[in-house]
């Protein structure tokens, strides 16, 4: 009998925590236990960050651009990243703030005596709100306890990305002189079809231009990430932009990762196709490194790049609590119930035995 109940007692507890564990994951949705980080690529993660996290991604990237129809015209530039990712009111909403600024060595060779100057302006000052449209993780797997393929191979279901839409706008309050108008590095030797004189002073941008993003995010097979970005920038100035970035990240072991990255521009003003690889480290729950190298497949410009930087979160988020805690927490307390059970069930045990004992023999 004392047996029968220790087994039962144990089996009740596996069940519940099992199933709280469950719960506890599903219940989180955005939040995760170690840090959510957009680096070290260009795309931003369906994702935010969860509720009451602040995170900061930042990084530099030195670069390298000659221009072949420029007689070989070349710029060579430092770019300073900040990203800024505040979870709050609930956990799909995430308000962001991402800035890039440019310090460079501008070499005219144009004419026979090449020119160089020195220059430095935005080329990303953005804030906006970040909100999960749809999430597929929000519903429970089953899982099967008897085959390890059913859990972790392919299936058609786990392609079915979580969406999440990004709007806001980006201000430049230096934009009158800022050398990189419309993200146009080489605008010195912007001329339009119609008017290519060298007195030609293209238009000031505006400071204030709109910007909107559709991600997408797709995880399989265990270990690999899919995110797609599809963007309108500039918009309501004279050369809105279009782009699209698709980033696949694989993930070695709990530390290490590496991606491969894709990213299209298509604007009047200016057009590229970047490829991107890179890989990141993850140092603890809320701090990850990371390093990049980059190119282009043109010459007007060509392009190089190598990217390295850090993301370190602040983690406020109430909700949360380690579920190896709250695990153990509830096996010591239900190890009492079941040690206070046992002596009973003996105790009731040892009782029968003395009073059958005490009985006389018929």
């Amino acid at each position: 009998m004392g047996l029968y109940c220790t087994q039962m007692i144990r089996t009740k507890i596996s069940v519940l925590t099992f199933f709280y564990l469950l719960t506890f994951f599903n219940v989180l949705g955005q939040y995760t236990e170690q840090i959510n980080s957009n680096r070290p690529g260009y795309s931003i993660g369906a994702f935010s960050v969860g509720k009451g996290v602040i995170q900061a991604e930042t990084g530099f990237e030195f670069r390298n651009y000659k221009h072949n129809n420029y007689n070989q015209s070349t710029i060579d530039g430092t770019v300073v990243f900040l990203s800024l990712r505040w979870g709050f009111l609930f956990e799909q909403l995430e308000l962001k703030y991402d800035g890039s600024y440019m310090l460079d060595k501008f070499t005219n060779k144009v004419s026979n005596i090449p020119i160089e100057k020195k220059r430095s302006g935005f080329l990303q000052n953005f804030l906006g709100i970040k909100y999960l449209v749809y999430d597929p993780f929000k519903k429970e797997k089953e899982v099967n306890n008897y085959s390890w393929k059913a859990n972790n191979g392919f299936k058609i279901r786990d392609i079915i990305p979580a969406v999440s839409i990004t709007v806001g706008a980006n201000y430049d309050p230096f934009v009158e002189e800022n050398p990189y108008p419309y993200g146009d590095l080489f605008a010195t030797f912007y001329r339009p079809i119609f008017n290519r004189t060298l007195f030609y002073t293209p238009p000031t941008p505006s400071p204030l231009s709109l910007r909107g993003t559709i991600a997408t995010q797709s995880h399989f097979l265990g270990t690999w990430v899919f995110v797609t970005n599809f963007s309108l920038k500039k918009f309501l100035s004279e050369f809105d932009e279009k782009s699209y970035i698709l980033t696949l990240t694989h993930t070695f072991n709990p530390v290490w990762s590496v991606y491969i990255e894709n990213q299209g521009i298509f604007s009047e003003r200016y057009s590229d196709n970047f490829f991107r690889t890179g890989a990141a480290y993850l140092v603890g729950d809320n701090l990850q490194v990371e390093a990049t190298i980059g190119s282009n497949i043109k010459t007007t410009p060509s392009f190089f790049s190598f990217n390295a930087g850090a993301s370190y979160r602040l983690d406020f988020h109430k909700d949360y609590k380690d579920p190896r805690k709250i695990e153990k927490k509830k096996m010591k307390k239900e190890e009492k119930v079941l040690k206070k059970m046992t002596r009973k069930t003996n105790k009731k045990e040892k009782k029968r035995n003395k009073n059958a004992k005490k009985k006389p023999k018929q």
